[in-house]
């Protein structure tokens, strides 16, 4: 079966969760994943068809998925068209769906023009799909295929998107709240924080309940992509057997019954309502409502920062407070961010001897906090620079 080569993006500083992720899924029995290289936001691989759908319902840290169609050197405009009209792009695009160059990004190249570079692109591809197809120019009121193109020191990548809408988007968030955290980045979170399962976490700032709605789909080793559909699926390499055997694999390794103790609080009484409804959609996306257990082990509990303390039944278990606190324009000015981490200093005494991870964009955290974390780097979702502070013991 052919191997393909396909490229994850996701948040800067993310790239080693998502590695481990790719590494987690291969075994005897599953398709292996080789990563070739890893860094700036993504991480490149080769795999076959199933690892793709694999990987597209599995990966929890990754924003998209990616197939690279072409790489090669492109030092000016007629080595780029040339060598994207040899992309055999009647094997993956099929008749009546139309072509659309998304995204162009170039570093340390010749070729600096966005504009001009997705225009050669586009038109490279589209003559070899016309003249494949005998039609006289692609459809541009249909289902659109999206490229990416990235230039970097003269050698260009052509990148096909097979997830469709963002990975991060797993449909049980219709409303996300104000400056909402992305499903990915609160996965990565937890994978980078050690969280396991057999300890309790809690979240003092759950919000839309994202952070503990993901720990939850860990624990319950639930698919992240379970309730969504992909563009791969509209693609000529796509083979519905290969997905629907993957998906239902998937879906019996659900295990609701499993012992978790998930907490989340929030002051906002309209937030807690909003994460047990996000929660209850998180459980039934992509499976048979009458198969979602009633009791999750998620408790929501709607009170102050000052009143958070351990669930009762996890106080002579140490275990991991795991947030986002509001920042920016969530609280309006950096004062009152600034206040709001001053008052996390009061977690430190009920849950005595936890970890904590939190995540904010603010550099002078430590501070305000009182306390020096054990290890910080950084997290950069798109235009946006944030911090993980990780502390090992409060």
């Amino acid at each position: 079966m052919q191997e393909y080569t396909a490229v994850a993006f996701c948040a800067v500083g993310a790239e080693k969760v998502v590695s481990n992720e790719l590494k987690k899924l291969s075994s005897k029995e599953q398709p292996a994943y080789t990563i070739a290289e890893s860094g700036f936001g993504r991480v490149r691989f080769k795999t076959k068809l199933e690892g793709l759908y694999r990987a597209l319902l599995s990966l929890r840290a990754a924003d998209r998925l990616l197939l690279e169609l072409g790489n090669f050197p492109a030092g000016d405009f007629d080595s780029l068209f040339e060598s994207t009209g040899q992309i055999p792009w009647e094997s993956f695009i099929p008749r009546g769906m139309g072509l659309k160059v998304a995204k162009v990004r170039s570093n340390a190249s010749l070729l600096k023009a966005t504009t001009s570079i997705q225009a050669i692109v586009h038109k490279a591809a589209a003559q070899r799909l016309c003249r494949h197809y005998g039609i006289l120019r692609l459809p541009d009121d249909t289902k659109q295929a999206e490229l990416r193109v990235f230039i970097e020191k003269d050698k260009a990548s052509v990148l096909l998107d097979i997830s469709g809408e963002p990975l991060f988007k797993r449909g049980y968030r219709p409303d996300g709240g104000i400056a909402p955290l992305r499903e990915s980045t609160a996965a990565a979170i937890i994978l980078l924080s050690g969280w396991k399962r057999k300890f309790p976490l809690y979240d003092p700032f759950c919000g839309s309940g994202t952070i503990i709605i993901e720990a939850a789909l860990y624990a319950w080793d639930k698919a992240p992509g379970l309730g969504r559909r992909f563009t791969l699926s509209d693609l000529l390499i796509a083979d519905k057997h290969i997905e629907e055997t993957i998906r239902r694999e998937l879906t019996e390794r659900i295990d609701y019954s499993r012992p978790i103790c998930i907490t989340g609080s929030d002051a906002d009484e309209k937030a807690m309502l909003l994460t047990k409804a996000n929660l209850k959609r998180a459980q039934n996306l992509g499976v048979n409502k009458s198969n979602a257990h009633t009791e999750p082990g998620v408790e929501l509990k709607y009170l102050a920062l000052k009143d958070a303390t351990p669930n009762k039944s996890s106080v002579s278990v140490p275990g991991f407070i795991i947030t986002n606190p509001p920042y920016g324009i969530r609280l309006g000015k950096i004062e009152e961010a600034e206040a709001r981490y001053t008052e996390m200093a009061k977690l430190c005494e009920p849950f005595a001897g936890w970890k904590l991870a939190l995540i904010c964009n603010h550099k002078g955290f430590e501070s305000h906090f009182g306390r020096k974390a054990d290890s910080c780097r950084m997290l950069k979702c798109g235009a946006v620079d944030t911090w993980l502070y990780h502390y090992d013991k409060l």
